[in-house]
């Protein structure tokens, strides 16, 4: 052994010793050598008392190199744990055997080791690959020793109606094992080429230094070999006493995932957060199998470690659940049926010829819920069973929602317009128990192997059937469903599910970075209309034109007849003045919501508009548009459409909404007290108003390096800083995203939203950007908002983008236009349209390096007018570095 040789490792942290076996695989008075990473002896030549022992138990086919990250984090004086990680006999330099060693007798084998060191507790396990499972065995073994578990990339149980993964079947293929295990190394090398991003080549050496010849890698082959691939298996019965010992298990735990794991994949998460429900789990989006690797998980590790005793993952206690007094997100279409409005319209569909294609009365829809219920109750959706529903807009979505709602399953909402690849990540991330799609969606799940069990729309042919994997169809879940009795139909929906159960996961647009789903109670939910209600004056008998889904859904438990335009939701640019003036006139709207990105293209196909159209739009009392600021402009070529009716452009995030909300006349009244400069800390970006009914909103200020560091929130007029949000419908969690949760909650009783803000005097809230968009030039910190619409004002610019380039603290401020008419090509703006360009943005307090012109902007898909400056970023960097512009 060379430890000198393996980068990250501590000479003096390796060691051998000694262990008489008392493993059913050895002969009685057989003693083994095993070796292990131990900073024992470093934290006591230190003065340093450890807080406990991290015992760390490495998978095939690596070993206690894995750990040398959290070997140095438990030798930091700021938080001293001993880390014991131990190389499993036939494994890394321990002692090869010569025998086979099942997974008991690994178990076995770690507490001999664990006797012979005199490990006492507290202890905690840390485990990968199958590592996790002996870890555990270990931790089920030793309960009075135990503190807490955790877990990255690993499995319990393997399904018995899915097969294992296809690498793994491959290696214990009877034509592959012995050559690929132990004859060659090509087990270890294509296990080394998971790491993304690669390993360097001293540490690739490292990882390989323990399995040079085929004489030392038995013990590779043989941890291959003792798979469990079914209940025959010789190991099935430890790994199934394991499994279900984990229910019990009720000591803190912490899951870090890499979803990118050929091997372990998020189904074998999942099933670990089913036995262990009360664990933290964080997935680190684009890490794979060997996560120690790909991220840092000893920061994580030690934040965790530090919080046991307070929140590092403790069960709860036992709680009753009941009502108290929340009404359920539904109550208002259950009483609004059970009246004398009974047979009015509730939810209405329209067809592309403007023509009303479907109706459902308020009875009929709650009688339609209710025999959904009892059919989705008798194919096994339950409490706690996560539902993906992949429906349009529409009676038949609604429906859907309700009675997963009413079961107390979780709905699973991530919106087509992230893309495949962005969706494809977010249904997996979520791990549905069922999926509910229309065709399409179906289509992608069959062949980007989505999980969950899948039910059609509509009934299928008996080939389209087995062709997508579809099990039966909502028509049929519903028609079963009117068959049973009255009585059964209302037991399948009764009682109301506890208010602080997980009600929906629904996920961001993704325009900051991967799409996070945002966890919300049945609390939540209720507390998300009430507000909606309070604010708006939305309630029963109001008329809704919903162009943005989730309206669409909250329109029934408003009370408000709903229905959605002729469009394609998840491309708001498709919604146009025709469209839009057919569903209100469909229903007599009086409100109507709307994207910023939807209504330019409302006012600019007003010319399709006829009497009857301009008519019905002009009945209209109330427009709602949030998703992306709002310029005046285009509120009031919309007001002229809409002449008699309030326009009001709320802020808020999938996260919160709404957060605040302003008017149009409130829009004029702040943007003249900036140009007028009386009231101090107006301007500087776009105004969002003051908070809505049961919200409080503050700032935690920003440091010179344009991070917001405090936890301090204030209110200060003209005082920039991180927007905070607190309010009865803000998130319960991101969902299997810990770190990103507590980062969210920092700042105690506030959700910080990574937007970034100030207060004027009059105590209106000025959105100046999003934190990760901050420009950090030299001695100043530049938010883009303001700039960006000082631009805009320009006669030949559409959307701008104020971007920065370079390493921070010296980046250079660029200005990246789409320009009017659209430029046939991108790439450097004309002197004359720069020096516009720079002389607007002046006005503004912006000094602007250089000027990029674009035919259109990047833009998130949800909204169509968030704009991508992540990506504009990199793009200015490599056309100002002289590269070809090509696309940004």
């Amino acid at each position: 052994m060379v430890a000198a040789g393996w980068p990250g490792v501590v000479p003096e942290w390796s060691r051998e010793i000694a262990v008489a076996s008392t493993s059913a695989a050895d002969e009685p008075g057989t003693v083994r050598r095993w070796h292990l990473l131990d900073n024992a002896a470093q934290l006591s030549a230190r003065g340093l008392t450890p807080a406990g022992t991290l015992l760390c138990v490495h998978g095939n086919p690596t070993w206690s190199y894995l750990w040398r990250s959290l070997l140095a984090a438990g030798s930091d004086p700021a938080h001293p744990w001993r880390v014991v990680a131990v190389d499993q006999l036939d494994m890394g330099f321990s002692e090869r055997t010569g025998t086979f060693r099942r997974l008991a007798d690994r178990i076995n084998d770690l507490a001999d080791l664990t006797d012979a060191l005199g490990l006492d507790g507290p202890v905690v396990t840390v485990g990968h690959d199958w590592g996790g499972v002996i870890s555990l065995g270990w931790a089920l073994a030793h309960p009075q020793q135990l503190a807490g578990v955790v877990l990255t990339n690993t499995a319990v149980h393997q399904p018995s109606e899915s097969g294992i993964p296809p690498a793994l079947r491959l290696a214990l293929h009877p034509a592959v094992h012995g050559w690929g295990t132990t004859t060659s190394d090509a087990f270890l090398r294509v296990t080394h080429s998971l790491a993304n991003p690669p390993l360097p080549a001293d540490v690739r050496k490292a990882y390989m230094a323990p399995y040079r010849g085929a004489g030392r890698r038995a013990g590779v082959g043989n941890f291959v070999a003792d798979i469990p691939v079914d209940a025959s298996h010789p190991s099935f019965p430890a790994l199934s006493g394991v499994a279900e010992g984990l229910h019990g298990l009720k000591v803190p735990a912490l899951m870090l995932w890499g979803p990118r794991d050929p091997i372990f994949s998020d189904r074998y998460l999942k099933d670990l957060i089913t036995r262990l429900p009360h664990a933290r789990v964080h997935r680190f989006e684009g890490a794979g199998h060997l996560l120690a690797e790909d991220r840092d998980i000893a920061a994580p590790a030690f934040e965790w470690l530090s919080g046991l005793g307070r929140d590092g993952g403790l069960v709860p206690e036992e709680t009753t659940a009941g009502a108290d007094g929340v009404p359920p997100l539904w109550g208002p279409l259950t009483e609004l049926a059970a009246g004398a409005a009974g047979g009015d319209t509730a939810v209405a569909e329209m067809d592309a010829a403007g023509n009303v294609a479907r109706r459902l009365s308020w009875q009929a829809l709650e009688w339609s819920i209710a025999a959904l219920a009892a059919g989705l109750r008798a194919a096994g959706v339950g409490r706690g069973s996560r539902v993906s529903l992949m429906v349009p807009p529409g009676a038949d979505l609604t429906v859907a929602l309700y009675a997963c709602l009413r079961l107390g399953a979780v709905v699973v909402v991530a919106d087509a317009g992230l893309g495949t690849r962005g969706l494809s990540r977010a249904v997996k991330g979520a791990t549905p128990d069922f999926l509910i799609g229309i065709d399409r969606a179906l289509a992608a799940a069959a062949a980007l192997g989505w999980p969950g069990r899948r039910i059609s729309m509509l009934d299928l042919p008996p080939a389209s059937r087995r062709l997508l994997g579809v099990e039966t169809s909502l028509a049929a879940l519903a028609r079963r469903g009117a068959g049973l009795s009255p009585e059964l139909m209302c037991h399948a929906s009764s009682p109301a599910p506890d208010p602080d159960a997980d009600a929906a996961v629904l996920f961001t647009s993704g325009s900051t970075g991967p799409a996070k789903g945002v966890l919300y109670t049945h609390r939540q939910l209720a507390a998300m209309r009430d507000t909606v209600a309070e604010t708006f004056g939305i309630s029963s008998g109001a008329r809704l034109v919903a162009a943005f889904a989730p309206f669409a859904l909250l329109g029934p438990a408003l009370g408000a007849v709903s229905v959605t335009p002729a469009m394609d939701v998840t491309a708001p640019r498709t919604l146009t003045a025709r469209a839009l003036a057919d569903a209100a006139a469909a229903i007599e709207a009086t409100v109507v919501f709307a994207s910023p990105a939807a209504l330019r293209n409302v006012v600019a196909t007003r010319g399709g508009l006829g009497r009857a159209g301009l008519g019905a739009l002009g009945r209209v009392e109330l427009l709602l548009s949030a998703g992306a600021p709002v310029p005046e402009p285009l509120l009031a070529d919309v007001q002229r459409l809409l002449p008699q009716a309030s326009l009001h452009t709320p802020y808020g995030m999938t996260e919160a909404l709404p957060v605040t909300d302003i008017s149009l006349e409130g829009i004029r009244e702040a943007e003249a007290d900036a140009a007028a400069g009386t009231v101090p800390g107006a301007g500087n970006g776009v105004c969002v108003g003051r908070p809505v009914h049961g919200a409080r909103v503050a700032v935690v200020p920003l440091a010179a390096d344009g991070t917001a560091p405090g936890n301090q929130p204030v209110t200060e007029a003209g005082v920039t800083g991180e927007i905070l949000v607190g309010a009865p419908h803000v998130k319960q969690a991101y969902d299997r995203l810990w770190l990103t949760q507590r980062e969210s909650i920092r700042t105690p009783g506030w959700h910080r939203t990574g937007d970034v803000g100030h207060f004027d005097a009059a105590g209106r809230l000025w959105v100046e950007g999003r934190l990760a968009h901050i420009v950090t030039a030299p001695r100043t910190v530049v938010t883009p908002v303001g700039a960006e619409q000082a631009i805009e004002r320009l006669d030949d610019v559409g959307l701008a983008a104020v971007v920065g380039v370079g390493p921070s603290g010296t980046q250079a401020v660029i200005a990246v236009v789409e320009t009017v008419p659209s430029a046939r090509k991108a790439g450097p703006a004309s002197p004359h349209r720069a020096g516009r360009v720079r002389a607007a943005a002046l006005e503004a307090g912006v000094n602007i390096s250089a000027v990029l012109e674009v035919p259109a902007q990047p833009t998130d898909i949800r909204h169509n007018a968030k704009i991508d400056r992540t990506r504009l970023s990199r793009w200015a960097s490599r056309v100002l570095a002289g590269g070809r512009p090509g696309k940004p």
